[in-house]
């Protein structure tokens, strides 16, 4: 190699050691700023209500336990909407009984048909919007489990932080140990994409965030941007959801309480995979260019400077200091993620898995000609 080349190569071998210890160090001073919704200051009842929205489509092995929670949360001003969506399980059952038991909180529509122009889940979320008169909206998931006293504590810190769009970080549970190896690679890399503590500043219009097990937003936002009509056919409605908003200058907030929101994302390394796999190529608009020079990406940012460690000279400093701030990033995560930061020596394999994830899922997006999702085949044609 040229000494030219040489010196190209360093060069960026050092900006990404320096981005990564940068954002170590960011993560390290922002995040104790970052609310926490078990702080004694959101200990109180609300003004404002809510009505959540639960849809679900053949969740009857988990959707009993999260109504459960719902129903015994401590929170005054409360309406829950489930949702069967076409489910060819119990689950329509299992939802009807729980509202005939408690028939002052819970409510539930039933829908048997799917209307052309639509994901299903968005068609659910949009329909049970539509019958709720509350201050707030939160949209989750039927796997999700709440501790009683989530849902009072995140509206009161939404309404003391003037909060118009507000995502509760779940705690994902991991009940197999490989889990920690995907869980803690996308945690880590997320500061990427988006810092927790940017998505407030209205000038950081790409840092915004949504998330499926809890995105709460105010009424009037929700209506203002046209609720999930405007999102009729989006896989990934959860992040678009929040891109809308803060496009629209409403005020966006990420804040934390571990163990209040509990999901088990997927079981296992292969589950986990499995799950992402419908989303990855929508990540990217269903666009292989953008796919592919983000797979190079990764492997550059989040591969390579392992490899680096073991050459010598400038490349290997820079490894070095990459490997050390991922380190920092699994620590200072890991007080509220609960993963281990031993998990940060498996970091580039997870980012080997999510590089595979990627390209399997566009390679399976385009031999089933479009996204199989629960049963229902969105073409490539109606996503874009």
């Amino acid at each position: 190699m040229s000494p030219g080349l040489r010196l190209v190569r360093d060069l960026a071998a050092t900006a990404i050691a320096l981005g990564w210890l940068q954002r170590a160090i960011s993560l390290m001073v922002h995040l104790p700023g970052i609310p926490d919704v078990r702080d004694a200051k959101y200990d109180a009842q609300p003004l404002g209500s809510l009505t959540v929205v639960v849809p679900a489509r053949d969740e009857a092995a988990n959707i009993e336990a999260t109504l459960l929670s719902l129903l015994n949360q401590d929170m005054s001003a409360l309406q829950i909407i489930a949702v069967n969506d076409r489910s060819v399980d119990s689950t329509g059952a299992i939802m009807a009984r729980l509202a005939a038991e408690n028939p002052e909180k819970l409510h539930v529509l039933h829908i048997t048909e799917l209307p052309a122009g639509w994901v299903g889940k968005q068609h659910a979320m949009a329909m049970a919007a539509a019958q709720s008169v509350s201050d707030w909206l939160l949209f989750t998931d039927g796997d999700v489990v709440f501790t009683p006293d989530a849902l009072r504590r995140a509206v009161a810190c939404a309404e003391m932080t003037k909060t118009d769009h507000m995502v509760l970080a779940p705690t994902l549970e991991q009940r197999n140990p490989d889990e920690g190896i995907v869980l803690g690679f996308f945690l880590a890399a997320s500061l990427w994409s988006a810092r927790p503590w940017k998505i407030p500043d209205p000038r950081a219009k790409r840092e915004t965030i949504g998330v499926g097990a809890f995105n709460m937003v105010r009424r009037e936002a929700y209506e203002s941007i046209g609720g999930f009509a405007a999102l009729p056919m989006e896989i990934v409605e959860d992040v678009r959801l929040g891109i809308l908003l803060k496009r629209a200058g409403f005020t966006q907030r990420m804040v934390f309480g571990p163990g209040l929101v509990r999901v088990h994302w997927a079981s296992g390394v292969s589950g986990l995979m499995g799950a992402m796999t419908k989303n990855m190529f929508a990540f990217f608009r269903y666009r292989p260019v953008m796919l592919l020079l983000g797979c190079v990406g990764l492997f550059l940012l989040c591969v390579a400077p392992f490899g680096w460690i073991f050459a010598g000279g400038a490349l290997r400093y820079a490894g070095l200091i990459t490997a050390a701030a991922i380190v920092l990033i699994y620590r200072a995560f890991g007080r509220i993620s609960r993963i281990s930061a031993w998990y940060a020596v498996l970091f580039p394999v997870g980012a080997l898995l999510m590089i595979f994830t990627l390209l399997r899922s566009m390679v399976m997006t385009w031999r089933q000609g479009g996204v199989l999702w629960r049963g229902t085949l969105y073409t490539l044609e109606e996503l874009r």
